[in-house]
């Protein structure tokens, strides 16, 4: 199989879309990732992945914590800013969770330090044990198919 199959297989799995951020000497740093799950319930662990030439690599190798935004419908344009599809500057609201920055009314907020990390391939898996969490309610941004999606809202049949 040719790199462009393996990219298409893996589109066809949906997932939500998370910005990561992480803060170093004062400075917010962020990028838009789907590579993201939870990992344990007891210790409370999940784990990103991040492109070896992806920026954020080392700005997390330093810092030691990340956080994880689990983006809400409504933030399509947060998600392409992150992920340099917007290049024109613009305003992110941050919040704080413990210390560090965290994107405003995102559906979920999870700040974590490194836990340990594992290099494989081209990417590094970072677990993060998780410190705090904010929820919010709220529609989730999917991704399918290289594409932004909707979910359809859920009707109770009973």
């Amino acid at each position: 199989m040719d790199d462009r199959m393996f990219r298409n297989a893996m589109g066809k799995f949906a997932t939500g879309v998370t910005v990561i951020t992480t803060e170093l000497d004062g400075e917010v740093h962020g990028m838009t990732a789907n590579a993201f799950m939870s990992v344990s319930l007891n210790p409370k662990l999940v784990v990103i992945s991040i492109g070896e030439k992806a920026k954020m690599l080392n700005k997390i190798n330093e810092s030691k914590k990340f956080a994880v935004n689990i983006l809400a419908d409504e933030q399509k344009e947060v998600s392409m800013m992150f992920a340099g599809q917007i290049k024109e500057k613009r305003d992110i609201e941050f919040d704080r969770l413990g210390d560090l920055p965290v994107i405003k009314d995102s559906l979920a907020n999870i700040s974590c330090k490194v836990y340990s990390q594992h290099v494989e391939g081209d990417h590094t898996l970072f677990i993060g044990e998780v410190t705090d969490i904010v929820l919010r309610d709220g529609e989730p941004l999917a991704f399918y198919e290289g594409k932004y999606r909707e979910i359809a809202k859920l009707v109770d049949v009973n």
